[in-house]
């Protein structure tokens, strides 16, 4: 199936389920984060998920830089293994690589997804969906999990807070049942907003020290991806992967039990 790369009605599609309350229900309301839930469409049977969060003290231009700041990512995403940016699209989108810890005795997960970001008046969206890359097949050591959409939605209140929404749908594929997924989710979403905005207070400080002015989602011109056509990928969905067993993978494997999920 072709890639076809987002266009303002797209993101403007994705904004209006953000802000839309329709077709969903409310599952957590704590500590100044709230989640809703809504059933799988098109068949699927993973459940998307919504949050919404009010980050105090920090503008909406930073949090739209450190969700966009792989080289930070490294400093506050506990979880993750490793991500890396992999070629350009278009002045605003991009294919990478993401990969992060599952408690044992799971298999991680990894994904290549298609990012694409927009400014959209006092907005900034940024979006994502996996996609499949010749030279990025999926690993024997990790379960190539589907995005099947991913995004996060910044509205500015002013010069010193913003509203932050995230927008998932994502299938972990390998032998966890969807009910398991489902439920999860709900509760290990939270704490993954929360550190969210902890690194965004931390974020000016810290950039102030490392490459400032190099913010290549903004000046394009910074980019020194490697271009990318987007008839070269293809769109990954889970059906198209084969379903995998995790009853033999290791239990010994040493890694941090923390279940904050960022998944971008």
């Amino acid at each position: 199936m072709p890639v076809q790369i987002p266009d303002d009605s797209d993101f403007r599609s994705f904004r209006d389920q953000c802000l839309s309350p329709d077709g969903w229900t409310s599952r957590y309301n704590k500590g100044g984060v709230t989640v809703w839930c809504q059933e799988g469409d098109e068949g699927h049977t993973v459940q998307k998920i919504k949050m919404r969060t009010v980050c105090k003290d920090v503008a909406a231009e930073t949090l739209y830089d450190v969700l966009h700041d792989t080289s930070y990512r490294r400093k506050w995403d506990t979880n993750m293994i490793d991500t890396y940016d992999i070629g350009r699209l278009t002045v605003n989108a991009d294919v990478g690589y993401y990969s992060w810890k599952c408690p044992s005795p799971l298999k991680n997960r990894d994904f290549v997804t298609m990012r694409s970001w927009l400014p959209l008046g006092n907005d900034f969206l940024i979006i994502n969906y996996s996609v499949k890359h010749p030279q990025h097949p999926p690993r024997k050591d990790f379960v190539r999990a589907v995005s099947l959409l991913t995004g996060y939605l910044i509205q500015s209140n002013g010069d010193t807070s913003s509203t932050l929404y995230y927008l998932t749908q994502v299938d972990p594929r390998g032998s966890l049942p969807k009910w398991v997924v489902n439920r999860v989710s709900q509760f290990v979403a939270p704490k993954a907003m929360r550190k969210i905005y902890k690194a965004s207070l931390k974020y000016p400080e810290w950039k102030r020290k490392h490459n400032p002015g190099l913010k290549p989602w903004i000046y394009p011109e910074q980019n020194t991806l490697p271009s990318l056509q987007a008839s070269e990928l293809t769109l990954q969905r889970a059906e198209s992967l084969d379903n995998i067993d995790e009853s033999a993978a290791p239990e010994d494997r040493d890694e941090e039990r923390d279940e904050d999920r960022d998944q971008t």
